[in-house]
């Protein structure tokens, strides 16, 4: 069989790999989005210090899960104000970054609704302009540093719209453990296993194959074994970077299969109930995995070399490792009614994320 693989980002990783920032912009000029406290942290100082003119604008007012209530106007800004701007720099978490890709869009009236009605049709489509961007992830567990996805949401209508485009794939990522090191242990704990549920999305899922299993597999073998040690021990560099290696596989993983039933539940567990993102799309994946098992013989295969144990055995060991770090497991932990978690399931499976499950019809 004949398999094809496509990531066309410039990975920098290791400790201090920041410090590379400048001669990675050769020169250009550069805009930064990033999160409210990146400047109490001093990362924008750092930003500035190692960039000097370069650096032309900030937007530092980036919140979890970027809502179109609040990224019309700065949106907007930014085209009107910075449109000559030849980079993009996003430093921070998955909404940093996904903040970024939006700002890399540029429609013709420069206008963030037209860039919504255009989402909203669902077909890929023509920007009128585009910025390169530079992705600077602060946690371990995003991967969106590393594919072209980026989430919109539209709370106040319940809805989400997802942007991927060939030009918004990132130009550069540069995977700084050192950046890592801050994180409190809520964060750490949610995009860690934001990763695992990378890493396992694209081992069941239509899409697969043997290259993304390998980043896939790592991945998931990574994660289970770093992150408990790791949320014992917050400031271990060598953890940290071994978590942002692992979190940067599943991410190379999934930048080529997408994601699946997890993922394609966790939008309304987050939209509904206001779970964050790494726990809502990974409190259902002993129950995923469950409906995974014996789907595939080829996939049952790729999952066995996770566990160490029998694949029947394997949904109860995934339990017991969430339950150890503290995370609940079952949709009623959440408030869910189970009447309600069937209708979701359901949903999710017929959902664009989740038909790349292979136990979807």
């Amino acid at each position: 069989m004949q398999y094809q693989y496509h990531n066309p980002v410039h990975v920098h990783f290791g400790a201090g790999t920041l410090n590379n920032l400048k001669k990675i912009l050769n020169g250009r000029t550069a805009f930064l989005v990033t999160f409210p406290e990146a400047r109490q942290f001093g990362l924008i100082e750092k930003i500035e210090q190692l960039l000097g003119a370069q650096l032309v604008g900030v937007e530092e007012n980036v919140f979890p899960n970027p809502d179109v209530s609040t990224l019309s106007d700065s949106y907007q800004n930014f085209w009107a104000k910075h449109a000559k701007t030849d980079v993009i720099l996003a430093l921070g978490g998955g909404s940093a970054i996904d903040t970024a890709k939006s700002f890399m869009v540029g429609t013709q009236s420069g206008k963030f609704d037209e860039l919504i009605e255009l989402l909203s049709k669902g077909a890929l489509f023509k920007p009128h302009a585009t910025k390169s961007l530079v992705a600077i992830p602060t946690t371990a567990g995003t991967g969106s540093e590393v594919t072209p996805w980026a989430t919109i949401w539209d709370k106040a209508n319940g809805k989400k719209y997802s942007l991927h485009l060939p030009e918004t794939w990132p130009e550069a990522a540069i995977v700084d453990p050192q950046l890592m090191l801050s994180l409190p242990a809520s964060v750490t704990l949610q995009s860690g296993l934001d990763a695992l549920s990378h890493a396992l999305e694209s081992i069941w899922n239509r899409n697969a194959n043997p290259i993304s299993d390998t980043f896939g597999v790592s991945a998931a073998k990574g994660v289970m074994n770093i992150l408990p040690r790791l949320m014992a021990d917050q400031h271990n560099i060598q953890l940290r970077s071994d978590m942002a290696l692992a979190a940067l596989k599943a991410g190379m993983a999934f930048s080529n299969t997408k994601t699946a039933l997890a993922h394609s539940i966790s939008y309304d567990m987050t939209l509904q109930y206001g779970v964050p993102h790494g726990i809502a799309c990974s409190f259902t994946l002993p129950m995923v995995l469950k409906k995974a098992i014996g789907c595939s013989q080829e996939r049952d295969q790729v999952l066995n070399e996770i566990f160490d144990c029998d694949n029947s055995q394997a949904p109860q060991v995934l339990m017991d490792f969430l339950k150890k770090l503290g995370v609940k497991t079952d949709f009623g932990d959440y408030g869910v009614a189970s009447t309600e978690a069937d209708q979701m399931i359901l949903k999710a499976l017929d959902g664009v994320r989740g038909k790349n499950f292979i136990g979807a019809n």
